[in-house]
């Protein structure tokens, strides 16, 4: 949870630099690849965090710390703006400076997914990733595992993915989701840039999955529903898997609906389980 000061600074922050990453056009890629990276070095050095949000430090001082911090990185200009902007504002808590500097890096992500056309398609793809993995307690459990290396967990997550053709950007986005941890879970990360996506696109991604294709019935009749929940347009992934057997499971950002044969089938398991 952040605290007001934390909360207006990534706004304002955010609002700010929207227009500059969506001018960036293909450079956009390149500032979200430095971002997550300074905010990956946030997150392993405590001691430059609180340097960087000391209040008592002044804001020269702190612009001229990231100037230091970047010099051999060869950054382009618009990553060292947005991070001296960040260093100069006001944060509740020290580790909440690299929160904003992962939320710029996924909106510089998602402006270079629009100039490419791919945005939907991103969404749609970390969805479908949300919704494998959803019932494998062991593959959760491997992408979240602070007691192995990041290189370890991604090696691991490539192995998974072998085969599927999947958007480069739902990759690094699915990379990011078990390299830089932050004491969340992989689907809680996962979640949380979908939803992002979404408030990005201004439209939520609903994904049905059903053991047929839906009908032109079943399609409206769902986008009618959901849009009337969520308050806002929706977009329906519909996903094919004859193993549910039947019945549909709806998800949309963390919550899940799952009334699938096959959900039900292992409910009964695990109540006869309980009984014996």
């Amino acid at each position: 949870m952040r605290g007001e000061t934390s909360l207006n600074s990534d706004r304002c922050a955010r609002e700010k630099f929207a227009p500059m990453l969506r001018e960036a056009n293909v450079q956009a890629g390149v500032v979200s690849s430095e971002l997550f990276d300074f905010a990956n070095l946030l997150d392993s050095n405590p001691r430059i965090e609180r340097a960087l949000t000391d209040p008592s430090r002044p804001a020269s001082d702190k612009k001229e710390l990231v100037d230091r911090l970047l010099e051999q990185s060869g950054a382009l200009p618009l990553t060292k703006e947005i991070l001296e902007d960040l260093a100069q504002r006001g944060w509740s808590k020290v580790e909440h400076i690299a929160n904003a500097v992962e939320d710029l890096a996924v909106d510089a992500t998602l402006y270079y997914a629009d100039v490419k056309g791919v945005t939907a398609t991103v969404a749609i793809e970390l969805a479908k990733i949300h919704s494998a993995f959803l019932n494998m307690a062991q593959v959760r459990s491997r992408l979240s595992d602070t007691q192995v290396s990041a290189d370890t967990r991604i090696k691991f997550l490539k192995q998974l993915l072998a085969g599927q053709r999947l958007n480069p950007l739902t990759l690094v986005l699915a990379e990011h989701a078990t390299r830089d941890l932050r004491n969340r879970r992989f689907l809680s990360t996962l979640s949380w840039l979908i939803n992002e996506i979404s408030r990005h696109m201004g439209e939520q991604v609903v994904t049905v999955v059903s053991a047929v294709p839906l009908t032109r019935e079943q399609f409206s009749g769902i986008i009618s529903a959901y849009s009337a929940k969520l308050g806002r347009p929706v977009h329906i992934n519909s996903v094919v898997d004859p193993k549910v057997l039947g019945g549909l499971r709806i998800q949309f950002g963390a919550e899940v609906h799952d009334n699938t044969v096959v959900a039900q089938l292992q409910q009964l398991r695990r109540k006869v389980g309980v009984s014996a």
